[in-house]
């Protein structure tokens, strides 16, 4: 008798396990929607130029190795990073106030983030939207955070309902934890205006809430880095405690290479380095450090002028193709 007879077989991911079924599918005509990735108009998937030249850059140098990591990452990867999310003239940034690690895209910075308020929040909510992306209820029920939701989709006006929104936000408990779509709402695609960030910003403000930015799209939405990263830093500015999570597998094309980040403020510098001590202790017994050839292509990418231009470029080229696909399919 197998000591793992009775362990039963789980349900497929309602997502991933939707693309293994594909895969057996033989019918011919069989399209795949299921995913969230990019596609050519032939459905092959895009690697973008500027990865590609900076690939051939990383091969030819030969400072470059394989050694471990260390916990936290790749220094220079989440200064670039921090930029992208808060602004180059970020007071946050200029004051060290934010702690950053590199992480297993933008899932495993959920992950890690959810630990980490397990530890150092216990007992505080999480409240998601709904509907959400179905990782993060699963995410924060796997970490033993305790998940509740705030209303957000409106099915009659098919539109963000403010009200309920707002209401449900302004009834959480002091203090919550409110995770927010910093662009590109998975799965409505519906995001607040500027005005609605800023009746979001003042309710959150009021409450004493942290809110967490999970950036899985910025400039998948309008093509704009500046414009996605609207609500980001607008709350970063009025001083809110943020969690953000950042992937780079939708607006780089890495999707298999895991590169993202998870930030938090502080309070302090001081703050900031016990912060940091303690995910590369979650980190160090999570997976122990994160890999490096994704991390490489965007550090690059970001510090190469020219390259950084040619990204932004297909960037913008990637989201307006998208909404044309939208429209065409709404037609």
């Amino acid at each position: 008798m197998s000591a793992w007879a009775s362990v039963p077989q789980a349900p497929l991911d309602p997502i991933l396990g939707m693309s293994q079924r594909y895969a057996k599918d033989p019918d011919p005509r069989k399209v795949n929607v299921s995913i969230g990735a990019y596609r050519t108009d032939e459905g092959k998937p895009l690697v973008l130029n500027c990865v590609k030249k900076a690939e051939k850059l990383m091969l030819e140098d030969s400072s470059l190795n394989k050694e471990y990591l260390a916990q936290r990452g790749d220094v220079e990867y989440a200064a670039l990073c921090q930029k992208m999310i808060f602004g180059e003239g970020s007071k946050l940034i200029k004051d060290g106030v934010v702690a950053t690690v590199q992480t297993l895209s933008g899932t495993g910075a959920l992950r890690l983030g959810a630990e980490f308020v397990k530890r150092y929040a216990p007992g505080v909510a999480v409240y998601v939207s709904s509907p959400t992306w179905g990782t993060h209820n699963s995410i924060m029920q796997h970490a033993e955070v305790p998940l509740k939701s705030y209303r957000y989709w409106d099915p009659a006006n098919r539109n963000l309902n403010e009200a309920g929104m707002l209401e449900d936000i302004e009834n959480a408990p002091e203090g919550s934890i409110i995770m927010l779509h910093a662009a590109a709402h998975n799965p409505t695609g519906v995001d607040p205006t500027k005005e609605q960030w800023d009746k979001i910003l003042e309710v959150c403000k009021k409450k004493k809430h942290i809110c967490w930015f999970d950036n899985a799209y910025q400039g998948y939405a309008t093509g704009c880095l500046d414009k996605d990263g609207y609500a980001t830093r607008t709350f970063a500015e009025a001083g809110m405690q943020l969690f953000v999570s950042q992937s780079f597998a939708k607006n780089f094309g890495l999707y298999g290479e895991r590169a993202g980040t998870l930030s938090i403020t502080c309070g302090s510098a001081d703050e900031v380095t016990n912060v940091m001590s303690q995910l590369d202790v979650i980190i160090r017994n999570l997976y122990s450090n994160p890999p490096k050839h994704g991390m490489n292509v965007v550090k690059l990418v970001l510090k190469n002028p020219e390259l950084e231009k040619e990204w932004r470029d297909e960037l913008l080229a990637m989201s307006l193709r998208i909404q044309d696909m939208r429209k065409d399919l709404y037609d």
